[in-house]
């Protein structure tokens, strides 16, 4: 199998997989009871908490509140910082930014906020000097993601995330894509909210985080309980916390590894300069220089991505059309449309995305599937 929607989720690593087992098995007791097996459990969480804290360079375990994942946290930043900023309408975000991010936005604005989304350039990054300069004391909170799901495009946000503490407007940063493969510190982004998700940086699915900074208020968007300090109620998801604390730990010391990452980016680059180089009409989408390693967003001009994509599955090659929210839904993507590409263009774009376990042989081989799909879809009746 040759994987390569590493952005839409990632395999488990088998020391997640094995700090998870005892918890569905023998350790299965609920944190809040007040015995011994539930004190193990709520030990364990405390663990896993930390760890995640550690990963996103918090000052305190109890900054992290635990979700299902990062759609969930987008939506508790959104709504908590918006209604913690009495008499400020304002919300200030990006046309490139992910679905649970703009969504909500939506959703905010029919209930009578005005929402500001910042266009971008053709390479993906956003003016932020002339997004700045439109930041007024209205604003209630901004929301920007690190590493874009689809080109890996990364944004330079601390910046941003500066002059709006400066206005005290709440800043949140969509730090999804970006855990696991860049040293994060929500301190150095100004960040006062941030979001990651576990099964983005080799983590199980269903449980994600959101960072919140002491002494911000998050008002929680179900209610029922006293867990996660009142803020997410709800029983936790014991054995997805513990695996998201090993995969923290592991994505933290990855992200530390300046050589690993090197070796990510050298195979992605080699793999995509392969790609421009044998398929005529290929070009990349988004800053080449501004990415997160593992990431290459490929128009394959005059070809149609869906057809090279059920091409690749049948030859074990797996990649994307853009976004895996959307994958189901074959309307071209919003991301791609804001770099300035027709809906034509946009349907002839393939996200490649690596993993840190992806080799050199993995590429070369998906090299020679993809040249040759490419080949035989520009013969009339190919494929």
């Amino acid at each position: 199998m040759l994987y390569f929607d590493n952005n839409a989720t990632t395999a488990a690593d088998p020391e997640v997989v094995a700090a998870m087992l005892p918890f569905l098995g023998e350790r299965f007791g609920n944190p809040s009871s007040a015995h011994a097996l539930g004190e193990d459990a709520a030990d364990a969480v405390r663990a896993a908490r930390a760890s995640v804290a550690r990963l996103l360079g918090a000052t305190a375990p109890d900054e992290i509140v635990f979700t299902s994942g990062g759609t969930e946290s987008n939506n508790l930043a959104l709504r908590a910082a918006f209604a913690a900023q009495s008499g400020r309408r304002v919300i200030v975000t990006c046309a490139t930014e992910h679905s649970s991010v703009l969504e909500p936005c939506a959703q905010l604005e029919r209930s009578g906020a005005r929402v500001v989304r910042a266009g971008v350039s053709r390479t993906g990054l956003v003016d932020l000097p002339a997004l700045m300069s439109q930041l007024t004391p209205e604003c209630a909170v901004v929301s920007l993601m690190l590493a874009n799901n689809e080109i890996g495009v990364v944004q330079d946000i601390a910046p941003l995330g500066a002059r709006c503490r400066e206005l005290g407007i709440l800043f949140h940063a969509d730090l999804v894509q970006a855990a696991g493969k860049l040293p994060l510190s929500v301190r150095a982004l100004n960040a006062d909210l941030a979001t990651i998700s576990a099964h983005k940086l080799h983590g199980p699915k269903g449980v994600g985080a959101l960072y919140v900074r002491a002494g911000l208020a998050c008002a929680p968007l179900v209610f029922g309980g006293s867990q996660e300090r009142g803020r997410r109620p709800g029983t936790e998801n014991v054995a997805g916390i513990v695996g998201f604390g090993r995969a923290a730990e592991l994505a933290r010391a990855f992200a530390a590894d300046v050589d690993a990452r090197a070796r990510v980016a050298s195979l992605r680059d080699e793999f995509e300069n392969g790609l421009l180089a044998r398929i005529p009409g290929a070009s990349v989408n988004g800053a080449r220089d501004r990415r997160v390693a593992n990431t290459t967003s490929i128009r394959f001009a005059g070809l149609d991505a869906e057809t090279l994509l059920m091409s690749f599955s049948s030859q074990g090659l797996y990649a994307s059309a853009g976004s895996a929210c959307h994958a189901q839904a074959r309307r071209p993507s919003h991301v791609l449309l804001a770099l300035g590409l027709a809906e034509t263009e946009a349907a002839e774009c393939v996200r490649f995305s690596l993993s840190r376990h992806t080799t050199s042989a993995d590429c070369r081989a998906a090299l020679e599937i993809v040249a040759a799909a490419a080949a035989e879809l520009r013969v009339p009746g190919g494929l």
